[in-house]
C-alpha cells in the first residue's frame, strides 16, 4: 500500500503491535526515507506571538494578521501560504472573541481540513485520520475529564455554519492529538514550539534502539523565486543500513533512562508495553547503574544513599533553575559530584545528569574551563550508552565542542565539533540550520587549530585580541526543558 511520494515504504500488520511501516528498498545511514508535510499544526499557546504560524521559526519581528490579531507570520510569503488553513480559524477567532487553546485550535484545523477534503485518504497519506489510534478507551479518569472539557470548549468555538461532527468523532480527534501529536521545534531544533499531526509518521512503531530518526525541517521561503521554496515537513531518516522488508522504527522517548523507567513512561503516555530487545534484556542498564570498580568497591547501602542524594539534588537544582539562581545550581552540582565521584561509575545516569547540568550552567556563566571538564566526562559517558548516530548525542557533543572552544582548548574543541558534525549529517542532513552552523564552526576551528599547531604563543595572542574586540558570545540561558521529545503529550 503506497501513495504519492511514499513508494519506498508500506504499511503492514506488525505482530502484537498493530500497524507498522516496512522498507520497500535499501537505505543507508542519513538517507531520507520519506518527508511528510503536516496534516495540521499549531503553535503552542505560550509562543503564539514569537513563532511564525506557517514555518514555526522564531523571529524577532513578525507580521500580525490584521483581521484576527492572533496569528503571526515571518512575512507576506508565509502569510499567503497559511491562508488556506487560517481562513476559517481567522473568522472563528473573531466570532468567538479570543483564540482557544492549542488543542482546540489543532482539532479545529483537522476538522476544517476534513470539511474541505473529506475524511478519506489525503494526497500522500498512507492512512486516513479516521484510522489513526486514539486510545480513548485507555484514558484514566483525569484524562477523560480533560477530554470532556476539550470537547465542550471545542463546541463553543466551532462555528454553527460549518459542517457539524458527532461527539464520538470529535473525541476521536482529541484522542489522536493526545497520543499522536508530534513536537515541532524552532529552526535551531532546541525548543519545542508547536504540535502537529503527521499520519504517515504515526504508523512508525517505537523501539528504544531504533533504525530511524525523525527531524523537523522548517522549510525555506527565503528564495526570491517561489519555485525554490520548500514546505515545512518532518523527515524520517535512516540511522543504520536498512534492508528491504525491515520494519522502520523510531524512539518515542530518550534512551538515557533505565529500561523500567522507559517502559513506565511509554505505558503512561502511549498505552503499550515495550517489548523491544533493549527493554526485554535490560541492555545498557548495567552501564546506567555502574558503580566505581576497583579494590574499594562501595557497599550497596552507600550506593543507595548516593543515588537518593542525587535524586534530591536534582529536585533542588530544578527549583533553583526555575528561579534563575544559577550560582546556587553550580554549588549544588559541585557538592553532589564530590559525593558521587568515589561511588558511581563513569556511565552512571545520575552522575551524567549532574555533569550535563553543571557544564551547561557553567558555560552560561562564562566559566568555560570547568564547564569543559564536565562536558568531556559527560560525552565520554554518553558515547558508551547512546546509539552512535543518536541526535541527542550529536547535540550534546556539539555543545561540548563549543564549550571547549570557548575555554581555548582548540584541539579538543575541534575534535568534538568534527564528531558532532559526523553524527548530525546523518540525523539532520547537510541542509539543516544546525548542521550548517556546525560546518561553519568546523571550518573556523580547523583554521584556528592549524594556527595553534604552527605557533601556540601567537595563536593565544591573536585569540585574546579577537575576544577583546568582539563581545563574547554568551551561551544561551540554560533551559529548564529537556530537548524536545519526539511525540508531544499533553501533560
Amino acid at each position: 500500500m503506497t501513495k504519492g511520494g511514499m513508494e519506498s515504504v508500506e504499511v503492514f500488520t506488525a505482530e502484537g503491535k498493530g500497524r507498522g511501516l516496512k522498507a520497500q528498498k535499501e537505505f543507508l545511514p542519513g538517507d531520507v526515507i520519506f518527508a511528510e508535510p503536516a496534516y495540521a499544526a499549531v503553535v503552542f499557546d505560550s509562543l503564539t506571538h514569537v513563532i511564525c504560524h506557517t514555518c514555526f521559526k522564531r523571529q524577532e519581528r513578525l507580521h500580525r494578521c490584521g483581521q484576527c490579531k492572533f496569528a503571526y507570520y515571518c512575512d507576506r510569503t508565509c502569510q499567503r501560504a497559511a491562508w488556506l488553513n487560517h481562513k476559517n480559524e481567522c473568522s472563528a477567532i473573531k466570532r468567538h472573541g479570543k483564540a482557544p487553546t492549542e488543542n482546540i485550535r489543532l482539532a479545529a484545523r483537522i476538522l476544517w481540513k476534513i470539511e474541505r477534503e473529506g475524511s478519506g485518504l489525503s494526497e500522500g497519506c498512507l492512512v486516513s485520520i479516521e484510522e489513526l489510534q486514539n486510545h480513548v478507551d485507555s484514558f484514566g479518569e483525569e484524562e477523560k475529564k480533560e477530554l470532556r472539557a476539550d470537547v465542550e470548549s471545542f463546541l463553543e468555538f466551532w462555528p454553527p455554519h460549518c459542517q457539524q461532527f458527532g461527539m464520538q468523532f470529535i473525541s476521536h480527534i482529541f484522542g489522536v492529538i493526545s497520543c499522536n501529536g508530534f513536537t515541532l521545534s524552532d529552526q535551531r531544533g532546541l525548543q519545542a514550539v508547536g504540535v502537529g499531526i503527521f499520519p504517515n509518521l504515526c504508523q512508525a512503531n517505537h523501539d528504544c534502539w531504533p533504525n530511524c530518526t525523525v527531524v523537523f525541517n522548517n522549510g525555506n521561503h527565503e528564495a526570491v523565486r517561489s519555485m525554490f521554496h520548500t514546505q515545512m515537513r518532518i523527515e524520517l531518516r535512516a540511522l543504520n543500513k536498512i534492508s528491504p522488508g525491515d520494519e522502520l522504527t523510531v524512539s518515542y522517548v530518550d534512551f538515557l533512562s533505565l529500561s523500567e523507567e522507559r517502559r513506565k513512561q511509554l505505558k503512561k503516555q502511549y498505552y503499550f508495553d515495550c517489548t523491544c530487545e533493549h527493554c526485554k534484556k535490560q541492555l545498557k542498564d548495567d552501564l546506567m547503574l555502574a558503580v566505581k570498580a576497583g579494590e574499594s568497591k562501595p557497599s550497596a547501602d552507600t550506593v543507595k544513599e548516593v543515588i537518593q542524594l542525587s535524586k534530591d539534588t536534582l529536585e533542588k537544582i530544578n527549583k533553583a533553575r526555575m528561579e534563575g539562581h544559577y550560582h546556587e545550581v553550580v554549588k549544588l552540582c559541585r557538592d553532589c559530584l564530590k559525593k558521587q565521584e568515589p561511588v558511581l561509575g563513569d556511565t552512571n545516569i545520575y552522575l551524567l545528569r549532574i555533569l550535563s547540568i553543571a557544564s551547561e550552567v557553567l558555560s552560561y556563566l562564562q566559566m568555560f574551563e570547568e564547564a569543559a571538564d564536565y562536558a568531556k566526562r559527560m560525552v565520554d559517558g554518553y558515547l558508551k550508552i547512546y546509539h552512535p548516530n543518536n541526535a541527542q548525542l550529536g547535540m550534546a557533543v556539539m555543545r561540548a565542542g563549543v564549550t571547549h572552544w570557548h575555554a581555548g582548548l582548540i584541539e579538543a574543541g575541534h575534535g568534538l565539533i568534527c564528531k558532532a558534525y559526523a553524527i548530525l549529517l546523518i540525523t539532520h542532513g547537510p541542509s539543516h540550520p544546525i548542521t550548517k552552523d556546525l560546518e561553519v564552526m568546523r571550518v573556523q576551528t580547523e583554521m584556528e587549530l592549524r594556527m595553534f599547531q604552527q605557533n601556540e604563543f601567537m595563536y593565544y595572542k591573536m585569540r585574546e585580541a579577537a575576544l577583546k574586540n568582539q563581545k563574547i558570545q554568551v551561551m544561551p540561558e540554560p533551559s529548564n526543558e529537556n530537548a524536545p521529545s519526539l511525540f508531544h503529550k499533553k501533560e
